[in-house]
């Protein structure tokens, strides 16, 4: 019915759906519904049914079930945000928490999150001010507190509840993914040693953009040292913990400051450069996700001083589009080399070819293909 409303086949619709939104018309049209269930499920009284309705679903159970799958939990415990106590989200089967746990705790040194075994605390700057989002890992589910003001405000517990999705990487279909790669010679054996696997996002777009340019050309290490001088500097301290700093407190930042703490001129340039575009209002990098992911690169590319990998970086990670392939990651270059078993590192024209095998699925064939790379599976 879309297709023919828009002039063009079925075939044609999700081809373009593919390349701008990164999933099929039918998954876009379920996950937007859910999406658009959210407010009223929190400001009004109207039952779930009628919400069902509203939004466009032919069912309540048909409502109920997508609700669950996309958000992690039911529309009545949605609703019971309005509370303000903590609340659980229902983990996937097979979920892998330690990988999740392990990349949020790469820098043991960091101000701005921490792993106390399976608790993730994070430092985060919300609606209702400064606050700690503090997620416990347990099997089948996370429990999630907002910690810091004395009770979260509805929209303050909406957000947790998104950051919560984006930490723990609730936000693509991983059994649609593996399906996909079991029928894939190269990208199965090394898929199905990790089934499961999630790939986590950055807490806030934002968030992600800084450590894209942050870590541009240079090893993890000195990235996370340049990341902590960040948090530091312009950061909002809560307790122990820095959140990370807004789009204006970066702006803000003096450059020969940001020299004098190892930046290079031209990083710590595109940095309050990129930040400045956000406090402006040129980009508006948590809206990314509400439209085309090619024009998302695009809008990113035009900021000096990001090209392919950084902008394409950002929508995996910092977005959470299904199908990047950040094109000139060394790593994935010497990931698919092994599992090619080539004869020689391939360029970043060769990496852009191989990846399209795993279209639309490229952001996870990613981490697992960096999974691999790390771990010496061949």
């Amino acid at each position: 019915m879309l297709a023919r409303a828009a002039g063009t086949t079925t075939g044609d619709l999700t081809a373009l759906f593919v390349a701008h939104a990164h999933t099929t018309p039918a998954t876009w049209l379920v996950r937007e519904r859910v999406r658009a269930a959210r407010t009223p499920l929190l400001e009004s009284g109207a039952s779930v049914a009628t919400v069902a309705e509203t939004v466009g679903f032919a069912t309540e159970t048909a409502f109920r079930h997508a609700f669950t799958r996309t958000l992690r939990m039911t529309p009545e415990a949605y609703r019971a945000l309005r509370r303000g106590g903590p609340f659980e989200l229902r983990l996937p089967a097979r979920y892998r928490a330690g990988d999740v746990l392990a990349y949020h705790g790469r820098d043991p040194a960091s101000p701005s999150e921490r792993i106390d075994g399976l608790r993730l605390v994070k430092a985060l700057t919300t609606t209702d001010g400064p606050a700690v989002l503090e997620i416990t890992l347990e099997r089948g589910r996370a429990t999630v507190r907002l910690v810091g003001v004395r009770r979260p405000s509805p929209r303050a517990l909406h957000d947790a509840h998104a950051t919560a999705l984006r930490l723990l990487g609730l936000h693509a279909d991983v059994r649609a993914f593996e399906a996909f790669a079991s029928r894939d010679a190269i990208l199965w054996p090394i898929v199905s040693v990790r089934r499961g696997l999630h790939l986590p996002l950055t807490a806030t777009t934002f968030e992600g953009l800084c450590w894209a340019i942050l870590g541009q050309q240079i090893n993890l290490a000195f990235a996370l040292a340049l990341r902590r001088d960040l948090l530091e500097l312009a950061g909002e301290r809560i307790g122990s913990l820095i959140a990370h700093p807004t789009p204006e407190r970066v702006a803000a930042l003096d450059i020969e400051e940001l020299r004098r703490r190892r930046f290079s001129r031209a990083k710590a340039e595109y940095l309050l450069d990129a930040a400045a575009a956000v406090a402006n209002g040129d980009l508006a990098p948590e809206r990314l996700g509400d439209g085309s992911a090619v024009a998302a690169e695009q809008a990113l590319t035009r900021m000096r001083g990001i090209g392919t990998w950084t902008a394409r970086y950002v929508l995996m990670r910092g977005v959470g589009f299904e199908d990047a392939a950040p094109v000139g990651d060394v790593a994935l270059a010497a990931a698919l080399e092994r599992v090619t078993r080539a004869e020689r590192r391939p360029t970043g024209d060769e990496v852009e070819t191989l990846m399209r095998r795993f279209s639309p699925y490229r952001s996870l064939a990613t981490f697992h293909l960096w999974a691999a790379l790390k771990d010496g599976a061949r």
